[in-house]
């Protein structure tokens, strides 16, 4: 008897074992959260060869955008939320709503939402017409 319940014991622990790492291997396989950008606004500018381009932005709970540079400069307002900019160079900057940041042009930067709502923001860039707007840091 004492074999049988050893042997359903050890089962029990084996199985126990292989549920945790199924799960842990399920919760890696998700997909990261997806960030919404949607353009409200592109208009040549009086400034020869500019353009000013207006995007709502959506970082939901856990997203991250990922380094990036703009070939413009950057003018960011938070509606909802929070946010860490983080910016080469600078030290990281925790935004809330109601907050507005700039970013040079060239600069690496990215926002990452650790908070647990969706964080909603307007962009507004002064680019160069005819260029991407940004482009994934080195």
């Amino acid at each position: 008897m004492k074999n049988s319940a050893s042997i359903r014991r050890s089962g029990c622990l084996v199985l126990t074992a292989m549920l945790a790492v199924a799960g842990a291997a399920s919760l890696q396989a998700q997909p990261a959260p997806e960030i919404k950008r949607s353009i409200l606004l592109r208009q040549d500018m009086s400034i020869t060869g500019r353009e000013a381009v207006v995007a709502a932005i959506e970082l939901p709970p856990g997203s991250a955008e990922g380094r990036h540079t703009h070939p413009a400069e950057l003018y960011v307002y938070l509606i909802e939320g929070e946010i860490v900019l983080e910016t080469e160079g600078q030290s990281d900057r925790v935004m809330k709503a109601g907050d507005v940041a700039a970013v040079a042009p060239g600069r690496v930067h990215q926002a990452l939402n650790r908070g647990g709502v969706t964080a909603k923001g307007i962009a507004l860039f002064v680019a160069e017409k005819g260029r991407p707007l940004a482009s994934p840091a080195p």
